[in-house]
């Protein structure tokens, strides 16, 4: 059998972490996942999906991760049930998150009082834009492909030298 699940999404709130009676912290946050296509209006859908981090993963998900966090989670698929507060049956699907990546700079997506930015295509941020402090920092990679550009922007080619190829 297999039970594997790999996501990478936005965090849609700060994470909440508890302890339980024993003293062992767990964190649950839900990840918004975009979907790959578009719905007939053009416009891309998310999935909502929650997660539960268990232990020091869980403290280090709730001290470094917030609202708007891009995150990538490791780690399967569980259902649990309980009696809900009228009596009925709840059902609840969840992944149990093994590993929990941190998948950008730190405050890189909170708010502007933190040293984070609202946009990554803002006027000022390290991450994008097409201002002249960006265009330095270009010209400082010497040969560096920015995360965000397209290396087949130019016709589709790459300059590659001999040098570079395995055969």
């Amino acid at each position: 059998m297999m039970n594997r699940v790999i996501l990478v999404g936005r965090l849609t709130k700060d994470p909440e972490l508890r302890y339980t009676p024993n003293g062992v912290p767990v964190a649950t946050f839900t990840l918004a996942v975009n979907r790959n296509f578009t719905n007939q209006q053009g416009e891309r859908e998310a999935d909502f999906i929650n997660c539960v981090v268990w232990r020091k993963p869980a403290e280090n998900v709730a001290n470094f991760l917030k609202k708007g966090s891009l995150a990538g989670v490791d780690g399967r698929v569980q259902t649990r049930n309980y009696e809900g507060q009228d009596g009925k049956r709840v059902y609840v699907t969840e992944v149990l998150a093994e590993s929990v990546q941190f998948l950008e700079p730190r405050g890189a997506s909170g708010d502007k009082g933190e040293g984070g930015y609202n946009n990554p295509r803002e006027q000022g941020s390290p991450f994008g834009g097409n201002n002249n402090q960006n265009q330095r920092q270009n010209n400082n990679n010497q040969g560096y492909t920015r995360v965000d550009e397209d290396p087949f922007a130019n016709n589709g080619q790459i300059d590659i030298s001999d040098d570079d190829l395995p055969f």
